[in-house]
């Protein structure tokens, strides 16, 4: 089928859709734009300025035409599939988690950028990505003929982590996860009442002497270290002297805090295939391609591959270089410098679960909520937001999403505008399980709310009824104020977990169909002007 001639071709040629896609595509922006003659094509990066998620990767790329996977909610297999034929450049930015969470310490271009140019030889840096982004990072490069980046002659993992004043290529102390500095731990307030099936901290840092400052919308890097107990449990399950020395440091102090302990990586496995015979060398080979003959590959930290290949004692050398190098954790601020340039808090969800009746703990969470103390010294730094901040107008009004730990931002929102007096009106979605055990920061809330700092305040509790209900439920019911809000020029935030931040961009494009009298389709063109307009604007993980 070819392009319809009496619609305008308004995206390029080359553009990544199909005829009747493109066609579609240039009749509904010439219907935006409010377009009725002949105009020159849009060019890539422009067209991408105008369709959520197609944002050209870089300058250099954006003759390629447009990043069209750049959504976390689209699956790594989908995501690849969407970047066939594209540049290796391309691919490899496709296989990073799409978050832009900044915990490689820049955005998914821009890591995979420095991938491609050779510039970065550490493929794990991914967080949320994990094992499969990796592992497809390490195929596209050797497929290219590229090959793996070769490891460091000395495991970085030998080295304990980076003091204050050090770094590569320079970076600022505190400024880069390569380049921490010390901040001094205050205190830590459980945010749940008793009865609560969850744990959240609040938790606060001195930033005195640190020379960090910060702005709200920021995020805090933690070097957390692994819990000291399944350290001890590795220790013993190896057999070896806690003492070995390892690049001039002991077996457990690079345990502790220079690998990471979960999940366990490919190239443990490759050592065990290694040093073991039949059929567990065959499993060792099998888990180190990425199968799982067990059906129990996604559950194995290095603990339980240890277990997993009882008696077998590879050299502890070998061991530690074989783990992955320990990465830091980033936690949205949950406070402002105008209050106090000197302090800053998170908002930290403690994660424990069991599986095979052993308690897995998350390390940066359990390590915040239970082994710092006050007084404690930690090593940190400031990860600048990846648009994700205030209007630059104080009087524009803002809508915030946040259930959960996903308030943090919002907390540092509200204090921000309460320092500075700023006249915007303010609203609140906020939800969680249980209103009695779960309703964080609520005297601060509701102090906020009778000042006439917080306009509104919608709260959604999902485990107090018998039927579930979100904060997206509470936005249908209300609706028509929240398009009034926008009709006003508010700005939309969301922060939380990505299948959260789905279901509140479904909610709002209904709300926009139904109370702007607009189409399905108009009013998704509508929510990506927000989008391109910095209106609309999410912080996800």
């Amino acid at each position: 089928m070819s392009a319809d001639p009496h619609i305008l071709q308004i995206l390029p040629e080359n553009a990544p859709f199909t005829p009747e896609q493109r066609t579609w595509l240039s009749g509904l922006f010439a219907g935006l734009l409010g377009i009725d003659r002949a105009v020159t094509p849009l060019s890539p990066a422009e067209a991408a300025a105008l369709v959520p998620g197609l944002v050209p990767e870089s300058a250099s790329a954006a003759e390629e035409g447009p990043v069209t996977w750049h959504d976390p909610a689209i699956p790594l297999a989908e995501r690849m599939k969407l970047a066939e034929g594209r540049s290796l450049r391309m691919r490899l930015m496709a296989a990073m988690a799409q978050q832009d969470c900044g915990q490689c310490g820049s955005s998914c271009a821009e890591y995979s950028g420095q991938i491609f140019d050779k510039m970065e030889s550490r493929l794990n840096l991914c967080v949320p990505g994990g094992k499969d982004t990796s592992r497809m990072l390490k195929k596209l490069l050797e497929d290219a003929g590229a090959g793996a980046p070769a490891a460091a002659a000395i495991s970085p993992a030998a080295s304990p982590p980076a003091l204050a004043g050090e770094g590569r290529e320079g970076a600022a102390a505190g400024r880069s996860r390569d380049n921490p500095v010390t901040a001094t731990v205050v205190s830590r307030t459980l945010l749940n009442r008793k009865g609560s099936e969850k744990e959240t901290w609040h938790v606060e840092f001195d930033l005195t002497g640190s020379g960090l400052d910060y702005t709200v919308g920021d995020s805090f890097g933690i070097m957390p270290a692994n819990d000291p107990r399944l350290v001890d449990a590795i220790i013993k399950a190896l057999d070896a002297p806690p003492d070995f020395p390892i690049g001039g440091r002991t077996l457990r102090e690079v345990l502790i805090d220079g690998v990471s302990l979960s999940p366990a990586p490919d190239m443990l496995f490759q050592l065990y295939s290694y040093v073991t015979g039949g059929e567990r060398r065959q499993k060792a080979k099998a888990l180190s391609a990425g199968e799982d003959p067990d059906g129990d590959a996604r559950t194995l930290d290095v603990l339980a591959a240890i277990e997993k290949f009882a008696g077998v004692r590879p050299d502890p050398e070998a061991f530690i270089e074989a783990l992955d190098p320990l990465q830091p954790r980033l936690y949205s601020i949950s406070s402002s410098p105008k209050v106090d340039p000197n302090r800053i808090s998170l908002t930290v969800d403690a994660v424990r679960y069991k599986i095979a009746r052993r308690q897995r703990l998350g390390v940066a969470s359990t390590f915040l909520a239970e082994r710092v103390v006050p007084g404690d010294k930690v090593k940190v730094y400031i990860q600048k937001a990846h648009n994700f901040g205030l209007p630059a107008n104080p009087a524009v009004p803002i809508i915030m999403v946040g259930p959960g730990t996903g308030i943090a931002p919002f907390r540092a929102f509200l204090h921000e505008r309460m320092a500075a007096k700023a006249p915007g009106r303010n609203w609140l979605f906020f939800g969680h399980q249980r209103h009695d055990y779960d309703f964080f920061y609520e005297d601060e809330l509701a102090g906020m709310k009778a000042a006439g700092v917080l306009t509104r305040l919608s709260l959604a509790w999902s485990r107090d009824d018998k039927d579930k209900f979100y904060v997206q439920d509470r936005m249908r019911q209300v609706g028509a104020d929240i398009w009034a809000w926008l009709s006003e020029g508010a700005h939309f935030y969301i922060c939380g977990a990505v299948r959260m931040g789905q279901d509140v961009e479904r909610a709002l494009v209904d709300i926009i169909a139904e109370h702007g009298k607009r189409t399905s389709d108009q009013a998704i063109a509508y929510l990506a002007d927000l989008k391109k307009r910095g209106r609309y604007q999410t912080d996800v993980y």
